[in-house]
């Protein structure tokens, strides 16, 4: 059975979305620590990062990068913390987390940031815009 992540990659599960290339797709969390929170998946479906074949790997980590930097020209944060937890969802993921101070942000039990759909959606399209500026 296709997990929620490639429901969402195959369009049957909507989502706000950040990047997409041949390999990878990039959108925000619906349940973020911080504002700007985005989930990189590899397209190939997974359930574990490190058996991810060498190529996928790479290329999800070239792609995971690439977001960061538009995440970074986007939303203001001393830092964007990267984490693969890899235990809610069977499918191999990276957490891109902006970060505003010592990094406690990134603890999953901490209370969601809640936004509305137009909130999502104006960050998404931002996030998109700069990616596409910096790589066409």
């Amino acid at each position: 059975m296709a997990s929620i992540f490639s429901k969402i990659i195959n369009g049957e599960i909507p989502s706000y979305k950040i990047a997409e290339d041949e390999n990878n797709y990039a959108f925000l969390d619906i349940n973020p620590l911080a504002l700007g929170h985005t989930l990189v998946v590899p397209k190939k479906e997974v359930d574990y990062i490190f058996d991810l074949d060498n190529d996928t790997y790479n290329k999800l980590f070239e792609f995971t990068k690439k977001v960061s930097a538009a995440i970074e020209m986007v939303i203001t944060c001393k830092r964007l913390g990267v984490v693969v937890y890899g235990l809610d969802v069977p499918h191999a993921h990276v957490h891109l987390i902006p970060l505003q101070g010592t990094g406690n942000e990134i603890n999953f039990n901490n209370p969601k940031v809640k936004l509305t759909k137009e909130q999502f959606i104006d960050i998404a399209v931002k996030i998109n815009t700069e990616f596409n500026k910096r790589n066409s």
